[in-house]
């Protein structure tokens, strides 16, 4: 094999979510004079299996998977060892490479990148200027092999810096690499580099040792650049109680290292610091940064802004001021045992926050567990489980005073988390659809403006929920914000996988089900792109053709309800509205085949191994304008119909796409095994560490 023009060395721990799309911004480019060398530092999510898909499907990506981690800076030194191609480039899992060129001839080669949120709204980022090289970024510049062949870089904390200067300090040739270029996202869910603070200290002395040799105009940039470094981790990184120590080993390597040849440092502000630093003055340092900051407190803009929420703050609570009475609820102590549960934005008592809390209530039972419900979801609650009316001032108690938050849906804006408040997001469905940060690129846009405050509610979580290996990836990229994935299976589905033949035969007669008699469950999905419910399937024609031995339950999404033809159909009796029972997983059970179309309750009911047929007569109009994770065509859990006709006929054919199911299930439902709920109680509620472990299963790499 030849010598590749150039390796991309990457580190991966955590970030399985970004891990994709990084590599296709890689390996899908018409440039493939490269390789990709991976080291996987003991990461402990689903990112090993992903990799060595990658490998497998792509002879230059290259594996090396670590039995503990080392951290950042001792992973790089790895993959620069095992690096065969002439140029080296160390690029981070949450960001994306754009286009790609033959490098050239320079020993280092300075690549502009961009800046961009996970919204995907873009910043200034570099411009590919050698005299304004960023030494702290290790991901804007490619380099020669043979120039860092010796180099290493530094354990903790800014280990990039016993790399970068000195390559910068060795180069003969500095040249931008315009042909190609980077995008820096930083997401708030990016896996931090380890160390500590203090681990600079000793990154710089090896910066300063090999400066000795370089030539004056590079050497006379380091002083300023570690200057302004220090101070920025000082400001931000460093623990109150540890100021002054850092100050003085800041005040002490400056002295050393000055020869009063550096350039100025831009402003007065850090002119006077550095003089500050210079001699030592840890108290006056202090004081002069008070000083600033208290002007910016007594700002007038500030000053209008805090009399304001102080004037608010005065106000007595009254019988109508319901978020009065929320704010001074909440300088009441948090009840360690008062847990929320609700669900769809409290339409009732269901889904995985009632599986949770009916487990919790058998493995926690000093757990207060209170529901949170609207009127039309009041009924659905059963004797003996305590609720609140949404919005009342027995919620806005509840809420200010709770420890714990079961939901698989955010809560409304208005609920401010506290301190010490553990929120639990259970999701509502395994995706199928684009879902989260996936919507900005949604052709319509619809979705696109709530994502801000989408991401603040996401910013409350602490746990989420996943059924499978499949999800996981997605909710960590969709939903980035800083929480534990349990991957568990799905709470809900714990009924389904311990299902009894006599359980089954208790639903039915409940429901009114005749012995012998076949039940189709119809469960279509929403379309948000249409105004209103559409049918794509002519529920009377679909009754007629099946005949007497058939019974249709037809189930419309929530965000519908029932409609009027559906509510006529279940007066003449020809099949059943149960759009509003109130357990989804009842009628599951109840259910010889489900018929559904892009709905996730396809994944649900797979769990009990019953035919399940796909009705899609408008996949490509679903695909293109919701977008989609995987081909639902190419991967069905079992027979695909585009017309009526057709579904009539595998209905009645009895087709269970026996084949197909078993794929989809090994896939979606391997952990569905009873105990989903149990996991989740003990995780959250009992500490275990051990109760949420990793799935059993590789997962499929999620395309970007």
């Amino acid at each position: 094999m030849s010598t590749p023009a150039l390796s991309l060395i990457l580190v991966v721990h955590r970030e399985q979510g970004w891990l994709p799309e990084l590599a296709a911004s890689v390996l899908d480019k018409r440039f493939s004079d490269l390789e990709l060398v991976a080291i996987d530092d003991a990461s402990p999510d689903h990112a090993p299996e992903l990799l060595d898909s990658l490998a497998e499907r792509d002879s230059r990506v290259r594996v090396q998977h670590l039995a503990a981690r080392v951290g950042l800076g001792e992973a790089r030194n790895l993959g620069l060892e095992l690096a065969e191609g002439e140029y080296v480039w160390f690029v981070n899992t949450t960001d994306l490479v754009g286009s790609l060129a033959t490098p050239g001839a320079a020993d280092l080669l300075l690549v502009a990148y961009r800046r961009a949120n996970v919204l995907g709204e873009e910043r200034p980022g570099s411009r590919p200027e050698p005299a304004g090289a960023d030494a702290l970024q290790v991901c804007d510049k490619l380099y020669r092999r043979e120039l860092v062949g010796d180099l290493r870089f530094g354990p903790g904390l800014g280990s990039a810096l016993s790399v970068t200067w000195p390559a910068f300090f060795r180069a003969e040739r500095m040249a931008p690499w315009r042909r190609a270029g980077y995008i820096r996202r930083e997401p708030p869910n990016a896996e931090p580099e380890r160390g500590s603070p203090f681990d600079v200290f000793a990154q710089y002395e090896t910066v300063f040792e090999h400066a000795a040799g370089a030539p004056d105009e590079r050497r006379r940039t380091v002083l300023p650049a570690m200057l302004r470094h220090e101070l920025s981790l000082l400001a931000r990184e460093v623990p109150e109680g540890d100021q002054r120590e850092f100050f003085e080993r800041m005040s002490d390597a400056y002295r050393r290292h000055r020869r009063g040849d550096e350039p100025p440092l831009g402003s007065r502000g850090l002119e006077l610091r550095a003089r500050l630093i210079e001699r030592g003055e840890y108290r006056a340092y202090a004081a002069f940064n008070g000083s600033l900051a208290l002007r910016r407190e007594l700002s007038p803009k500030r000053a209008r802004r805090m009399a304001g929420r102080a004037k608010r703050a005065l106000k007595p609570p009254s019988r109508n001021d319901r978020q009065a009475l929320y704010r001074a609820r909440q300088k009441q102590p948090l009840d360690p045992d008062l847990a929320v549960f609700a669900a769809y934005w409290f339409r009732g008592y269901s889904c995985n926050p009632r599986a949770i809390y009916e487990r919790a209530r058998e493995l926690v039972p000093s757990l207060d567990g209170v529901w949170v419900v609207n009127s039309d979801g009041a009924s659905s609650v059963p004797d003996g489980v305590e609720y609140v009316m949404a919005g009342s001032p027995d919620y806005f108690d509840l809420i200010a005073r709770a420890s714990w938050f079961v939901n698989n849906v955010n809560f409304p804006n208005n609920m401010v988390k506290r301190e010490g408040q553990v929120h639990v997001m259970t999701h509502h469905g395994t995706p199928l659809k684009r879902m989260g940060l996936d919507l900005r690129t949604a052709p319509d846009g619809g979705e696109r403006s709530g994502l801000p405050g989408l991401l603040r509610r996401c910013a409350r979580w602490d746990y989420s929920v996943s059924q499978n290996a499949f999800t996981t990836p997605i909710w960590e990229r969709v939903y980035p914000t800083r929480y534990e994935s349990l991957e568990t299976g799905y709470p809900r589905n714990d009924v389904l996988a311990t299902a009894t033949d006599e359980g089954v035969a208790r639903a039915r007669e409940e429901l009114g089900i005749e012995p012998g008699r076949r039940v189709v469950l119809y469960a279509p999905t929403h379309r948000e792109y249409q105004e209103g419910y559409v049918a794509t399937l002519d529920l009377a024609s679909l009754a007629n053709g099946l005949g007497d031995d058939f019974v249709v339950l037809a189930r419309m999404h929530y965000f519908y309800g029932s409609t009027d033809e559906l509510r006529e159909l279940d007066r003449a009796g020809r099949l059943r509205d149960v759009s509003k029972h109130p357990s989804i997983e009842q009628l599951c059970l109840v259910a010889d085949v489900l018929v559904t179309d892009y709905s996730s309750i396809m994944f649900d009911y797979a769990v009990l191994d019953r035919p399940i047929a796909i009705h899609a007569p408008d996949w490509d109009e679903y695909r293109e304008k919701r977008g989609a994770y995987f081909d639902l065509m190419a991967e069905p859990p079992g027979p695909v119909t585009t017309s009526d006709a057709e579904l009539v006929e595998v209905l009645r054919a009895g087709e269970d796409g026996g084949r197909l199911r078993a794929d989809f299930r090994a896939r979606f439902c391997y952990l569905d095994d009873g105990h989903a709920a149990e996991r989740v109680v003990r995780r959250v509620f009992l500490g275990d560490r051990d109760a949420a472990g990793a799935a059993t299963k590789p997962p499929e790499p999620v395309a970007p």
